[in-house]
């Protein structure tokens, strides 16, 4: 049995690897890793460069074919469960983290993905992305903790 759960666990890490490993080709090869290529997409009034939105409609379209897929399924294709989100409320904590999102994207012309790979290839203002990415995130894990605490 528990060769079975090892034996799971690697391929599961490995699936997750070759996922990832997939993405940042993707990322590589459409140029969405360079903050210039970002920047130009949304600078419509000057220089717009508009094969960003061709590779978002393009990742969008192979995500809807993936969830109708997935939705025929019982089980993930490594024997897992779905995990899928239900519906929630907007408020103010998911408008706050848009907006942040969406300045720090327009400013800087990095979301995480592409960060991660600017990290992990040695760029500075990537390295300090995505320090600062993770420190917002411990930040907003330790104030969800408070009110969690403070509301028992």
């Amino acid at each position: 049995m528990m060769k079975t759960d090892s034996r799971s666990v690697l391929i599961a890490i490995l699936s997750a690897a070759a996922a990832g490993v997939l993405f940042g080709v993707g990322l590589g090869i459409s140029g969405m890793s360079r903050p210039t290529k970002v920047l130009a997409f949304l600078d419509v009034t000057g220089a717009w460069d508009p094969s960003l939105a061709f590779v978002m409609m393009g990742a969008i379209g192979v995500h809807c074919l993936a969830v109708v897929v997935a939705k025929r399924r019982e089980r993930t294709p490594l024997g897992g469960i779905f995990h899928w989100p239900k519906p929630a409320a907007v408020d103010k904590p998911l408008l706050v983290g848009a907006a942040l999102f969406g300045v720090g994207w327009g400013l800087g012309g990095l979301c995480p993905g592409p960060a991660l790979l600017g990290a992990a290839s040695g760029s500075a203002a990537s390295i300090l992305f995505v320090v600062a990415m993770v420190a917002g995130m411990l930040v907003r894990h330790a104030s969800a903790r408070r009110e969690a605490a403070r509301s028992s």
